[in-house]
């Protein structure tokens, strides 16, 4: 099903047709997989010219690492981290920002450079005035599930809906519209390789939400215990969840390598026309 996508500074994406990519740039030394990557701002620029040029439709810029066990950054560095790199986007290329951050102030600031989306791992419930912003200036809102700090149910789909469903409340009180929200299931965000691989396995079963879905499958944990190796495995194995999950209904896809999931979720998009053609 094809929906519009609404985003701040008056743009807007076009769900559904085809899988969109979301290219990862980490503006950090200590992030999981390419941390100091894209720590200076030339080495930023060059990794976001390189996910567009290979195809990414958004690039997600983050100032702190999510990865378990990580330290915790002062709003302040975070800030210092991702607006220039934001700033530098904006004048440089018409792509659609998205920012990585739970904290209200860098999300607006954030918006307020240029920003079109605002990616949410504690989907709007450690900062639930994200929603506020997110109705303030019209900017996308992506909503993630964790299991990071709280009871969970032992049913992975049972605490999708226990989670999401209490986020989206906030979200609707505090007037954020449909047509403004994604949500990502959070695969690896406290959840064991046997969670996520259930997870993926009944991921059909999230279209209940009725919303769209973004995933972030990218070198996870869960990934890497099931195929080993090292990065390139750990991108193959990316590319192959992509594809499962485009078949099973998610819409955008949030990886580190764009050249091998765009490959993947290529064939993907043809299986699902094909699948159309037929109804």
């Amino acid at each position: 099903m094809q929906r519009e996508w609404k985003l701040a500074h008056g743009r807007s994406l076009t769900l559904g047709d085809r899988a969109l990519i979301m290219g990862v740039l980490n503006v950090t030394p200590d992030s999981f997989s390419d941390g100091g990557v894209h720590y200076s701002l030339d080495q930023a620029l060059e990794g976001a010219r390189e996910m567009i040029a290979e195809g990414a439709s958004i690039i997600d810029v983050g100032g702190e690492s999510t990865r378990p066990g990580a330290t915790r950054v002062e709003p302040a560095v975070e800030q210092s981290r991702i607006l220039p790199v934001i700033e530098a986007l904006v004048k440089e290329t018409d792509i659609i920002i998205s920012v990585d951050t739970y904290r209200e102030e860098t999300a607006r600031l954030a918006v307020a450079a240029g920003a079109h989306i605002v990616n949410d791992v504690w989907g709007v419930q450690r900062e639930p005035a994200i929603a506020d912003l997110a109705v303030e200036t019209g900017a996308g809102l992506v909503i993630m599930h964790t299991g990071r700090e709280r009871e969970r149910d032992p049913d992975v789909i049972v605490d999708q809906f226990a989670f999401l469903n209490r986020s989206l409340e906030i979200a609707k009180v505090a007037g954020v519209s449909r047509d403004q929200i994604v949500l990502d299931p959070g695969f690896g965000f406290a959840k064991d390789t046997a969670e996520n691989i259930a997870l993926m396995d009944r991921f059909v079963e999230l279209e209940a939400f009725g919303y769209p879905f973004l995933v972030g499958t990218s070198r996870k944990r869960f990934l890497r215990a099931t195929s080993g190796g090292e990065q390139q495995e750990w991108d193959i194995a990316t590319a192959a969840s992509s594809a499962i999950l485009r078949i099973a209904g998610a819409d955008i896809f949030r990886v580190h390598n764009v050249a091998m999931s765009q490959s993947a979720l290529a064939l993907a998009d043809a299986v699902l026309q094909s699948r159309r053609s037929r109804q």
